[in-house]
């Protein structure tokens, strides 16, 4: 039973009214359409209206691209649209998720690490301004994992940390800045019921949230349920299993009869729907991911997550057979018309929850938001605040090119990217920094080497070339990776700082603030959290003395490891 008055949607009649007569007026084509949000990377009008006409689709996302092409692409869309649609994007770290031309404000790691919910507010001020000025009407954003464990090789710096009262308050003030923006955007908060606690990518498989009932209600769900009674219009569920709430939902359900959320009755139904009270619109994580088929015959998997409570499917495989799915579970009453009418419906209500009823074509006057110089100056006071300094246990800094006026710098993990879209590269930017410092500085390149460098060569040698050794790593979470860790040159691990005791070194952390488990033996250790190039400039002045380290830790950067703070 959808309650249009009340949160999230809060519809007048008339609202209610339109989204009546349109869903009453549609096909039972036009009704499967509008459970899925496709993707693709073309962006010719005329190629995307005929698809739009075709498919009848709720949705369409972009990867980030060109921000005047994606308008135009968002506004040949709608025109070609009988109901609006939702534009989604993964605005988590600012307008760069859209385009790279917007602001890389920082990602959410990064924005807890300065300790001010203001910035996270500015956050999502940011995301909504440049992902509205585009024509987005839909953040996939705040990620409300929690960082429980610090194998897990997509969570990260994705999340607001490890700590629960920390991800509410950030999340929250996420939510405050959306709003704030003056731009119909809907949030989604994701990846219910919550990722992190197991060390594997749901890309890559199914993975579970072992949390017991009290421990799950203690933290994610103490989460989801402020943020749903805030009002978050959204919540996407994630291809994670959770079996203690699957049993106190369900007490007779079978462990091999269990599902990821994303397809689960319990979960989406039972927990979401009716102990959690959510009224909004409940969409899957991406479909092509392994997780969401990997148990169930894709056909089934589709019809299980309609039946459990899913409004909207993300992405498809291939169009016409998902779309078919679909049509089979309503002939054969594996899928029902009133499931699908209730899908619709709350689809019908969100758009018109954001007046896209009345007015959804992108307005191209509000372009001028992509990487505007505010949001850029909000960025540069984020990274000041946020970057940490996690151990100096050679007293080393402040760095002096009196001192070591040559530099080796060795840079790890450029040009690994995912799924995201939101990556910058360090490696130029960073010897430039140091460069315009004073210092003199050599890019450690493997294939310039000489042999006997890696054979033969001693300290003398090294000291003879630098004077001062910096290891950065620019290793990004990322989708579909099994593990975000640091990787050396197979041969003799010729570029691992193996001289650190000898020569002075200094490991600075981009992306990845876990990364003390691969060298804990380097005194001087800082992380970043993003690799924006506002986080290089901060800590290049941090470096050298110019500024005060003054960020804190969101997560535990130790990772257990014996001696790590000694060392």
């Amino acid at each position: 039973m959808i309650d249009y008055k009340a949160k999230p949607f809060y519809l007048s009649d008339e609202d209610i009214a339109w989204v009546e007569q349109t869903r009453s007026a549609m096909t039972t084509e036009e009704k499967i359409g509008q459970l899925f949000c496709l993707t693709d990377i073309i962006t010719d009008p005329e190629q995307l209206q005929t698809l739009v006409r075709t498919y009848h689709p709720g949705g369409f996302m972009y990867r980030a691209g060109n921000g005047e092409d994606i308008q135009r692409a968002y506004q040949a869309m709608q025109s070609a649209s009988k109901v609006p649609m939702l534009l989604p994007c993964n605005l988590e770290s600012g307008g760069n998720g859209i385009s790279p031309a917007g602001t890389f404000f920082g990602r959410p790691l990064q924005v807890a690490a300065t300790g001010d919910p203001g910035q996270a507010r500015r956050l999502g001020l940011v995301c909504a301004r440049e992902g509205g000025g585009v024509g987005c009407n839909w953040a996939y954003a705040p990620i409300i994992d929690i960082d429980f464990n610090w194998r897990n090789p997509i969570t990260n710096v994705r999340t607001f940390g490890s700590d629960p009262d920390t991800v509410l308050a950030m999340a929250t003030a996420f939510l405050e800045g959306v709003r704030e923006s003056g731009f119909p955007m809907a949030v989604c908060i994701k990846h219910f019921p919550g990722d992190g606690v197991d060390e594997r990518d749901h890309h890559l498989m199914p993975t579970v949230n072992s949390l017991g009932v009290q421990e799950w209600m203690d933290s994610y769900g103490r989460v989801y349920q402020s943020l749903i009674d805030q009002g978050a219009q959204t919540v996407m569920a994630g291809h994670i299993l959770q079996p203690a709430l699957e049993r106190l939902i369900n007490p007779d359900i079978r462990d091999e009869d269990m599902l990821p959320a994303s397809q689960s009755k319990a979960m989406l139904t039972g927990m979401l729907r009716q102990r959690m009270g959510f009224n909004g619109l409940i969409t899957t994580d991406a479909t092509p991911m392994v997780g969401f088929s990997a148990l169930q015959s894709r056909a089934d998997a589709i019809r299980s997550a309609i039946m459990a409570g899913a409004d909207m499917l993300v992405f498809c495989k291939n169009i016409d057979e998902d779309y078919d799915a679909v049509r089979q579970g309503l002939a054969s009453g594996a899928v029902t018309m009133e499931r699908l009418d209730e899908a619709v419906s709350r689809q019908l209500a969100l758009k018109a929850s954001l007046g896209l009823h009345r007015s959804a074509m992108p307005d191209c006057r509000n372009l001028h938001w992509l990487g505007c110089e505010e949001h850029a100056q909000w960025a540069r006071e984020c990274a000041d605040q946020a970057i940490t300094l996690v151990k100096d246990n050679q007293h080393l800094l402040p760095l002096s090119p009196d001192r070591t006026p040559r530099v080796r710098l060795t840079v790890l993990g450029e040009g690994q990217t995912g799924g995201f879209g939101e990556s910058g590269t360090v490696a130029s930017a960073l010897k430039t920094a140091l460069e315009q410092a004073g210092f003199t500085v050599s890019l450690y390149d493997y294939a310039t080497m000489e042999h006997g460098e890696i054979f033969t060569a001693g300290v003398a040698d090294l000291k003879a070339k630098f004077d001062l050794s910096i290891v950065a790593a620019n290793v990004s979470t990322a989708s579909n990776y099994t593990t975000r860790r640091l990787d050396w040159i197979p041969l003799m691990a010729a570029n691992e700082p193996w001289y650190g005791k000898d020569i002075p070194t200094l490991f600075l952390s981009f992306c990845n603030p876990y990364h003390m488990v691969d060298v804990p033996y380097i005194s001087t250790f800082v992380n970043c959290y993003s690799s924006s190039s506002f986080c290089v400039e901060a800590v290049v002045d941090k470096l050298l003395g110019k500024s005060e380290f003054s960020g804190r830790s969101p997560v535990d950067p130790w990772c257990g490891m014996w001696g790590a703070k000694f060392m």
